[in-house]
């Protein structure tokens, strides 16, 4: 990995000169200067205040332009207003890096933006990368180096790494993972993120050798395709656990289609997580958990899991939270329950849950766990250790700690209880063995593993599925129809996106504009009966609202009969709307309906979308997005996480259908939206899909261009 050489003073300082250094034990800058001194950083470090004096046996300079070299790293803790001057005599002095830890900027108002907009150009113009503003600094325990002013004890060393939008997140993971015995490599408090983001700190924070999993505390991200394309290259070296917070704040613009509708900011980055192999937790527990599974255990070979226990409940639960989670019992081989009744009492249970007993001893946990891993059908074990009634919990730790250390199979503990336990979790934790207080949170964390290794071994790409040649007749398509009057926004005239999703290799049935009776009878024996009728008008959305749909007419009476019903109906619509015409169009074979679309994401660009489709679509909500072009992984993902998808093949009287034909399908309409980021949607609803090797085909499409 590679970390741009702007950022290296942040994290190798060698000097640091602390503007704002305080001797007042009330003052931000007085915690910032004892931190320093007591984390033991072994640069050369500059206090720094207009007047003077000594702090902790140090001299303090009244002037950055004063302190010797080497100062290659500014913090300031001064009054926002004092910021701008300070930061022209760091760059005065060729400091190449500086963190801004006041407050009073972008989040107090317009003011506060200016003046934040004010000190980045400064910086800017001296070459220096800038921190914050509004943060709390950052550490590193192994450098070692505190340079924020959160009150001791700081965190211990350890090898996961915290990057938090969050000040305020910062200072209580500090002090929960300090009292969980639980340590940390590096923490960053990105603050306002005037400069560098989130993005920008994750290559030098991933380079760090002590570093073995990345955790972020993300509110947004500020380049949604960069964040893509460098989490994706760190995540295939390192694992990148994030905790993103605003889920349910929509924050996007206004959309008329329901894919668009049905897409939102957080879809947007569940796609972009799954793409860059970034693995989102719902809870700061949640994250804290598989991180610690993750830095410390070998990645398993499978999903099947033995459950060692010495109690049947515990065992069951067990058993419910690994199928849960997408795990399964493993089923134990005839040597492996061999071994285990020659080192276990007759009543004991040979099965997966083992159930040692009561009277489990921490030599049988051992010898028990060691027959475990030891069959090849086992790709990991969860020890469940109620408190024991004839030993301590403690005995059962140190006895296993070495057999969990020679193997290369994933061990992890859950340690039922509280006061009976605890030597137990010091032993665990001490020799970095993940445990946790109930089962459900052992098999989530298992899980995590099992997913992370199929995640190293995939190697899916985005694919191109169509030629050059559909993207020129595409564009000249979109170029005659610029050229024609039409209404910014409006959506696209059906026969223009007809002739895209040909282009694209996306099917359609036959259909023509009538706009009389007349005319719409004498087309329908040209399409050939039965046909349906829709009405055609820029002002509807959704046709079936306003019952602008007839299926199956066989006759041109039929046909005569239906376009004036349509009209009818039309004329009771309100607000009025433009009626254009009514296409004629062929009635498709029998199969299953889905929606397929895409939309254009503001943070991480196309979106392409599957689900059940229909008028209940918004209603159902049973749809599933990611990254447009897609990978296979992907595009399965879509399918089998939906009930849309994973009905293709069949259930009950509902025959199987062409499954291939959705992923082509879906494929090209992924296709066009990348290629063409000025659609600002395109959903087709419904996609019939027709038996198996006959395809699928768009009954009723819809796109619009950007505004």
């Amino acid at each position: 990995m590679h970390t741009e050489t702007s950022l290296h003073p942040f994290f190798a300082p060698l000097g640091i000169a602390v503007i704002g250094a305080s001797q007042d034990p009330t003052k931000l800058g007085y915690g910032l200067a004892r931190n320093l001194v007591q984390s033991n950083y072994q640069g050369v470090v500059h206090f720094i205040n207009p007047k003077a004096g000594r702090l902790f046996g140090r001299p303090v300079l009244p002037s950055i332009l004063d302190a010797p070299d080497p100062v290659d790293l500014a913090i300031l803790l001064i009054p926002a207003s004092a910021i701008p001057q300070a930061l022209h005599d760091c760059g005065q002095r060729s400091v190449k890096a500086a963190i801004i830890g006041s407050g009073g900027f972008r989040e107090t108002g317009p003011e506060g933006a200016q003046l934040e907009a004010d000190c980045l150009r400064i910086a800017r113009s001296y070459q220096m990368r800038l921190i914050g503003p509004n943060c709390i600094g950052l550490l590193d325990t192994h450098l070692p180096m505190d340079a924020t002013f959160l009150p001791p004890p700081g965190p211990l060393p350890g090898d996961v790494a915290f990057i938090s939008h969050s000040g305020a997140i910062c200072a209580a993971v500090i002090d929960w993972a300090r009292g969980q015995s639980f340590g940390l490599s590096r923490l960053v408090s990105l603050g306002n993120q005037a400069d560098v983001s989130e993005t920008d700190v994750l290559s030098p924070v991933a380079d760090d050798p002590f570093t073995r999993v990345l955790t972020l505390y993300l509110e947004g991200v500020s380049d949604g395709a960069r964040f893509v394309s460098e989490a994706g290259r760190i995540t295939r070296q390192k694992p990148i656990i994030a905790l993103k917070v605003g889920r349910f704040a929509s924050g996007q613009r206004a959309v008329a289609s329901h894919t668009g509708a049905l897409a939102g900011q957080d879809r947007g980055f569940n796609a972009a997580f799954r793409r860059a192999g970034v693995i989102r937790a719902e809870t700061s527990e949640e994250m804290f958990d598989w991180a610690r599974a993750l830095a410390w255990c070998p990645p398993p070979a499978g999903r099947s899991v033995a459950v060692l226990t010495n109690a049947g409940g515990p065992g069951v639960t067990a058993s419910d939270a690994l199928e849960a989670n997408g795990m399964h019992l493993a089923e134990l081989s005839d040597a492996t329950r061999l071994a285990l009744g020659a080192a276990l009492p007759p009543a004991a249970s040979l099965y997966n849950p083992v159930d040692m007993l009561a009277s489990a001893s921490p030599e049988q946990y051992a010898l028990c766990l060691r027959i475990l891993l030891d069959d090849p059908g086992v790709h990991a074990v969860m020890a469940i250790l109620p408190p024991p009634p004839m030993y301590t919990a403690g005995a059962v730790a140190k006895a296993v700690i070495p057999v969990i250390h020679s193997a290369e199979k994933p061990v992890v503990f859950a340690l039922m209880g509280e006061r009976l336990i605890q030597e137990a979790v010091e032993h665990l934790r001490a020799a970095r063995v993940p445990e946790y207080r109930f089962p459900e949170r052992a098999a989530s964390a298992l899980a995590m593993l099992a997913r992370r290794a199929e995640y190293l071994a995939s190697a899916d790409e985005p694919k191109q599925v169509c030629c050059g040649d559909a993207r020129e007749q595409t564009s000249l398509i979109l170029a005659g129809y610029r050229a024609s009057p039409h209404q910014p926004g409006a959506f696209l005239p059906v026969e223009t996106l007809e002739r895209i999703l040909t282009a694209y290799g996306i099917r359609t049935p036959a259909s023509r504009l009538a706009v009389t009776a007349e005319q719409a009878a004498g087309i329908a024996p040209q399409i050939g009966f039965p046909v349906a009728l829709k009405i055609d008008s820029p002002d509807i959305l959704h046709k079936s609202d306003v019952d602008g749909v007839l299926l199956n007419l066989r006759d041109q009476a039929g046909v005569i009969q239906g376009f004036n019903q349509i009209m009818d109906r039309a004329r009771f619509i309100e607000p009025p709307v433009k009626i254009t015409g009514v296409h004629v169009q062929a009635m498709a074979d029998a199969g299953q309906d889905v929606i397929i679309g895409a939309v254009q994401d503001q943070q991480f660009g196309p979106l392409v979308m599957f689900g059940s489709g229909g008028t209940e679509v918004e209603g159902l909500k049973d749809v599933a997005f990611a990254l447009a072009p897609m990978t296979q992984e992907e595009a399965d993902y879509l399918l089998v996480s939906t009930w849309a998808g994973r009905k293709l093949q069949g259930f009950r009287n509902m025959p199987p259908v062409d499954r291939p034909g959705v992923l082509d399908a879906l494929s090209r309409v992924a296709q066009l939206a990348a290629d063409f980021p000025e659609l600002a949607e395109i959903e087709i609803n419904p996609l019939r899909v027709l038996p198996a090797g006959q395809g699928a085909i768009a009954l009723d499409s819809r796109a619009r261009l950007m505004t």
